[in-house]
């Protein structure tokens, strides 16, 4: 069983929604982002999403455009990242996510892009510019190499579209939680459990949750409703708060996860409130 899969059926025989955990890779430089991986997978990330530094990430916000500008400043491009999923690979078998666009794929050819990644040890490509009526060969490499390949459906995708985005998908479904870019909000959509139902209708596969991510009510109310919670600007903060004193990451990384986990509590498969 490759380790998406195993990932989620461990988290759901424990009664819990996975936690997914988003990083830019070679934020603020290299040997600060591996520490920072280190320290999201010791403090309870199931899935680390590693964000492909790119010059111009249109579905980013403030906080995760410049971890990428910080990142490209350092030196960092696609072997680099490559060489810190081999690097994370040394100490951890928790499942790598790229966060990509597809100029970077399109760049270097689907076949390679996905052979090489698979190769260092990536598990799965969000490439988030792709929808999958032109993605038939880029879906068609990674599947040649037993790469999975993640989705994404947004509040304004057309129903229609549903069963079509989760043929594509192989890995997991990512639902946007609401409009716009990534970033941290203070209160999340209130019919999070009715658009996933209407997901998980066109696919068996799971159904994480993103974009605005914050605070533990926030993960806790996503886990009351989906397979998995997705993280990203909170945790990257972390770094941009740290940057005179890169020592001081790993630490802030792992009060912000303990608070956002509540001691494993927010992921529990709970009922919310308001449901019956």
């Amino acid at each position: 069983m490759d380790r998406i899969s195993a990932t989620f059926k461990k988290t759901a025989a424990e009664g819990r929604a996975a936690f997914v955990a988003y990083l830019c890779a070679g934020d603020p430089d290299f040997e600060t982002s591996l520490a920072a991986c280190r320290a999201v997978i010791d403090a309870g990330a199931d899935i680390l999403e590693l964000g492909v530094p790119y010059s111009d990430p249109l579905a980013d916000g403030m906080t995760n455009q410049l971890a990428a500008q910080r990142a490209l400043e350092s030196g960092a491009s696609y072997q680099k990242t490559l060489d810190l999923v081999r690097a994370i690979r040394e100490f951890s078998e928790v499942p790598i996510v790229f966060y990509t666009y597809y100029n970077l794929v399109f760049s270097r050819g689907s076949e390679a892009y996905a052979a090489d990644a698979f190769a260092a040890g990536v598990d799965g490509l969000l490439t988030l510019d792709l929808p999958p009526e032109e993605a038939g060969e880029h879906l068609a490499a990674c599947q040649a190499v037993g790469m999975k390949t993640v989705c994404i459906v947004a509040p304004t995708t057309d129903p229609k579209r549903l069963p079509l985005i989760c043929e594509a998908a192989t890995g997991f479904i990512y639902y946007v939680s609401r409009e716009g870019v990534t970033g941290e909000q203070s209160s999340m959509a209130g019919d999070l459990s009715e658009r996933v139902s209407s997901i998980k209708a066109h696919t068996k596969l799971p159904v994480v949750v993103g974009f605005g991510v914050s605070k533990p009510e926030h993960v806790r109310a996503i886990a009351a409703a989906a397979d998995g919670v997705v993280v990203g600007s909170a945790i990257v903060n972390c770094i941009a708060q740290n940057l005179k004193t890169f020592r001081a990451v790993p630490a802030a990384l792992a009060q912000k996860m303990e608070a956002l986990l509540a001691g494993g509590d927010s992921l529990k498969k709970t009922p919310r409130i308001d449901q019956p």
